[in-house]
């Protein structure tokens, strides 16, 4: 199997996640959807040199993995494959701020490279939070629930448009790879100069591809609305949900843990 199709079963991957029957996908999308976007706004608040602070913010997604049955490995691998964006962002802060902050011994530790680790963590906790409500919840459900806690209608839909076409555009590149392979003999037409005519091609695939589903669509009856099999309805489960999950992250925000821990282990030790 080629590395484009495996991308493209990869996709749908997260669309079968988010058809289990465990506590968190029981939950309406509208709660997780409110809870992620507070949980975000909480981590990315805090100051750009604070690490032992953030260290408790892992328990919404090591709970929210546990309890929705999600994969652990594939949800960092997923983290893994975008966090050299976050490194090349943060790498050059050592390189800024270079006042030393924390003396580990005679090992002195900068404010760059503070930072640097805290823009990690963050990215850590953003990412993961984000791809937990996909895959608990469905593309479909997330971007209803976006519409109806008051986000722009016509952007939801565009949301949605983006990546339902995202498989549109890796199957007609799986059949424009497929097909490639099947007439190169002794690897001819496998360089850098098909590549562009490629590009092309798939480019007026997908765009014919494109027409002839929405006039499926069209013909379906679509009419511009989300809809969605499962009813969605809050309830006081949902409710208690994003209350819950709230009031801790405000506590954390508000209070540093780990550092009244540490203060309390060493008192008891003196």
């Amino acid at each position: 199997m080629t590395k484009i199709e495996s991308t493209f079963f990869d996709i749908g991957y997260m669309d079968r996640l988010s058809t289990q029957e465990t506590p968190i996908h029981r939950l309406d999308p509208r709660a997780k959807l409110l809870t992620t976007l507070i949980f975000i706004v909480v981590v990315v608040s805090f100051d750009k040199h604070e690490i032992s602070g953030l260290v408790p913010f892992f328990v919404y997604p090591v709970v929210m993995i546990a309890l929705g049955n999600l994969p652990l490995v594939y949800l960092l691998k997923k983290i893994l494959l975008v966090a050299p964006f976050a490194f090349l962002i943060g790498i050059f802060n050592p390189l800024l701020d270079r006042e030393l902050l924390i003396h580990l011994g005679p090992v002195g530790i900068s404010g760059g490279w503070i930072s640097f680790a805290s823009i990690m963590i963050r990215f850590t906790l953003t990412v993961g939070a984000t791809l937990i409500l996909i895959a608990s919840t469905g593309f479909n459900a997330v971007c209803m629930a976006l519409e109806k806690i008051g986000g722009p209608r016509v952007f939801a839909i565009q949301l949605l448009f983006l990546y339902r076409y995202l498989f549109v555009l890796v199957d007609e590149a799986f059949r424009l790879v497929r097909a490639r392979s099947l007439r190169s003999f002794g690897g001819r037409g496998m360089g850098i100069k098909a590549f562009g005519s490629l590009v092309g091609h798939l480019l007026l695939r997908t765009l014919d591809r494109a027409q002839r589903i929405h006039l499926a669509m069209l013909s379906r009856g679509f009419d511009g609305k989300i809809r969605l099999m499962r009813p969605s309805k809050m309830q006081i489960a949902d409710i208690c949900f994003i209350l819950g999950w709230s009031t801790l992250f405000v506590l954390m925000r508000l209070y540093n843990i780990p550092q009244f821990i540490g203060k309390l282990v060493a008192g008891l030790v003196q």
